[in-house]
């Protein structure tokens, strides 16, 4: 609520408006796909999916609505966070397509750290995570899986038509998932997680909770950034009366804190 002469303060509305209502959505999709993933962490992914000049707004509300974990310190900036992640997939393309190599590298620039390797460059996760896994060893704290839905990974080649039938095969799925935690776990890298990104929303978290897919941390970009909540501000008192548009009306809350 603003008091005073609405020259001072009209031309601001929109503005407001605006800002309410993008940080509303953001916090709200961030904490119901929070509660949904729960006991599962995420990780806000917002980066590349709308105008970089809305991060540190975006991140900001991920933050109040519990999720800290960002990827890019301009996600923090507001709050005092700093970004984290992976390495991208320019640097698997500049070493030649070398996934081992991409992550050495990655974990020479962070020696005191545990790195997570990106491993779909190839399409063949299990093989690539089994091979960063060798020579990275307990520095190895996580890969994370970040398959194209229109791609299906070389896994599945191996399996007969039969054994594919009924199995959404495309993209990262719970299939996969299970096939490439039993392969690290038999192989001996029981400690290494699994991130899985590209595509989560609310809807495909539910099924890979429903499937038991073994999934330590779930990426998420694209579904937390969509603005569906609204908001209008409206006149509701002149000089002390109340009058308001038809419909509208001046409403007490509680939760309404004074700001000097």
């Amino acid at each position: 609520k603003i008091t005073g002469h609405y020259q001072d303060f009209g031309f601001l509305e929109n503005l407001i408006d605006g800002v309410l209502a993008r940080r509303t959505s953001v916090a709200t999709h961030v904490y119901n796909t929070m509660k949904a993933a729960a006991p599962t962490p995420i990780f806000f992914m917002g980066d590349r999916q709308d105008d970089f000049r809305n991060q540190q707004g975006d991140g900001y509300a991920s933050y109040i609505a519990g999720v800290a974990a960002q990827c890019t310190f301009a996600h923090g900036e507001w709050w005092g966070g700093d970004g984290g992640g992976t390495t991208p997939h320019a640097l698997i393309q500049i070493m030649e397509g070398d996934t081992v190599k991409a992550a050495v590298c990655y974990a020479d620039v962070y020696p005191d750290e545990k790195i997570t390797a990106l491993v779909d460059f190839n399409n063949d996760v299990i093989k690539d995570s089994l091979a960063v896994a060798k020579v990275l060893k307990e520095r190895l704290g996580a890969v994370r899986v970040d398959t194209s839905d229109t791609l299906v990974d070389h896994y599945f080649d191996k399996l007969s038509e039969k054994e594919k039938t009924g199995l959404k095969i495309n993209g990262v799925n719970p299939t996969l998932i299970k096939a490439l935690r039993r392969a690290l776990d038999e192989a001996g890298f029981p400690y290494v997680k699994i991130v899985v990104s590209s595509g989560f929303d609310i809807e495909k978290i539910k099924w890979f909770k429903k499937e038991n897919t073994p999934v330590d941390s779930y990426g998420i970009g694209n579904s937390l950034l969509k603005i569906n909540i609204g908001f209008t501000g409206d006149l509701v008192r002149r000089n002390g009366k109340e009058l308001a548009k038809a419909g509208r009306r001046d409403v007490p809350s509680s939760r309404l804190e004074k700001v000097e």
